[in-house]
């Protein structure tokens, strides 16, 4: 059974970093790929950050610069290593796992990221 559980979220004041991890179960990244996701209040949920089976990685323009997406295969964790936040970035943020195989994807429940003075 896969399960994505996502933390690392919570309120910082612009400028300022977070961290966010997803904890996998039940996948290899040998055969999925990673993505984080964001949706802010009353909008589309949108692409933040992916990392490919081969460990490339690719970024939203917003967030090029800013956003680290890594992984740790032997804790079956991913991150995103987020920096100079702004207030745009505020929203839950969603882990992916994508099975390049069968195509089907599997979602954690989010965390929330506020941006805020």
């Amino acid at each position: 059974q896969v399960q994505l559980v996502e933390s690392g979220g919570g309120l910082v004041q612009p400028g300022g970093s977070l961290r966010l991890s997803c904890a996998a179960s039940g996948i290899s990244f040998s055969r999925y790929a990673m993505l984080w996701y964001r949706r802010a209040q009353g909008k589309e949920r949108e692409f933040v950050a992916d990392m490919s089976v081969g460990g490339t990685s690719n970024y939203a323009d917003s967030v090029k610069g800013r956003f680290t997406f890594s992984r740790d295969s032997a804790k079956n964790t991913v991150y995103l290593q987020m920096n100079t936040l702004k207030p745009e970035d505020t929203g839950v943020y969603y882990c992916n796992a994508y099975d390049v195989v069968s195509g089907q994807p599997f979602w954690g429940r989010g965390t929330q990221v506020t941006v805020s003075s």
